[in-house]
């Protein structure tokens, strides 16, 4: 029968307590949201939503082609200018996500004969992109950077460095700066992914690398995705203007995929511009994050210290996990649930968003039922 190994794989996940499935939320919810990554904030934000309705009315429903057909819009062009400009590099280069746009860097800038050493702790897309590219990848411990350099030197030819700036299951964030310098000592450029960072950290907001005082470097290209502190959808990559120009001529995920739509390209513009504004969102974000963690360790939780905006708390297994996640949601609490496979050390934990907007009086209600419902 087609598809026959279907049912029997779907009963291995059944009994080893990994079975997802869709959960529609509606418009307005009465839950306190830990779970997504607004953490700014700015989703349902009124500059934001207006943003997107604005470009609707002008260009239209879609984008109506690939980028490289007629899929690029006014709108697009001034995104990329403000993003580069924001974040400290030449160039920026709108995807459809982010996802596609990790895909983009890594493909394209690891042609065959090339290495790509890439953390152990990398999101599913920079590991999908290793798996695309025509180079030989590497993978190393977790943000090691001696690890790094062993395995530049059993290579002489061209080489990258690929790397999320702040991991997303932890919310750690990688030793940038000394990825950087392992890689320039062997001439290999740097990819990292600051789908975490955007928003969060850096002078407003503007995102690790520009921390880490690599923002503009000729050796490092960074991809964002717009869908997170933007609170809207797409991705990008920054970065030198001759890479983005490579990009445009040899990312598959640029040349073949239809242009993201303008009303996610007014809604994260709007977003950009706001957060401009009020920088301070940055740091409330990351106050959040710590008043989280230090209440939750105070309760007598393993919780992971962020250095971003997430906090993750250490659950006693697959199952335990979800019947923790499902019994805060029905205490009133939406909170993320990790399980493997999604985590590269196969631990399962709760997954925790330090909004910037969240009070301090639902901050407290959270740690309250994340105890109270703890298995």
């Amino acid at each position: 029968m087609a598809f026959g190994w279907i049912d029997e794989q779907a009963e291995l996940r059944r009994r080893a307590g990994l079975v997802r499935t869709l959960r529609p939320r509606p418009a307005e919810s009465p839950l306190l949201d830990l779970a997504s990554n607004d953490y700014l904030g700015l989703a349902r934000h009124p500059e934001v939503a207006e943003g997107a309705a604005r470009a609707a009315r002008a260009w239209g429903g879609g984008a109506t082609g690939s980028r490289l057909v007629t899929g690029t819009t006014e709108l697009h062009t001034e995104l990329e200018r403000e993003l580069a400009d924001f974040c400290g590099v030449e160039a920026a280069l709108v995807f459809s996500s982010g996802y596609a746009a990790n895909l983009a860097a890594v493909t394209a800038l690891a042609p065959h004969g090339s290495l790509i050493v890439s953390d152990a702790g990398n999101h599913a897309s920079l590991i999908d992109g290793c798996r695309l590219a025509r180079g030989t990848t590497q993978v190393v411990a977790h943000s090691d950077p001696d690890a790094v350099r062993k395995a530049l030197q059993t290579h002489d030819g061209p080489a990258v460095v690929v790397s999320d700036t702040v991991f997303s299951v932890d919310g750690d964030a990688a030793p940038l700066a000394r990825f950087a310098e392992a890689g320039r000592d062997h001439g290999a450029g740097l990819v990292v992914d600051d789908a975490h960072g955007l928003g969060v950290l850096g002078d407003g907001g503007r995102g690790a690398p520009h921390a880490a005082g690599l923002a503009g470097a000729d050796d490092v290209v960074v991809t964002v995705t717009l869908s997170k502190s933007l609170g809207s959808q797409g991705g990008a990559v920054l970065g030198p203007a001759r890479v983005i120009d490579h990009l445009v001529n040899a990312a598959r995920t640029f040349i073949f995929d239809t242009g993201l739509a303008p009303a996610a390209a007014g809604a994260a513009l709007a977003a950009l511009r706001l957060l401009r504004r009020e920088p301070e969102r940055a740091a409330r974000a990351r106050q959040v994050a710590s008043e989280l963690h230090a209440r939750l360790t105070a309760a007598g939780h393993q919780a992971v210290r962020p250095d971003a905006a997430v906090v993750s708390v250490r659950a006693p297994s697959p199952e335990g996990a979800v019947r923790w996640s499902a019994e805060c949601r029905a205490a009133g609490l939406a909170v993320g649930c990790f399980r493997p496979p999604s985590v590269p050390d196969g631990i399962s934990r709760l997954r925790l968003t330090a909004r910037a907007d969240l009070s301090e009086g639902q901050i407290e209600r959270a740690v309250r039922v994340i105890g109270e419902t703890r298995p």
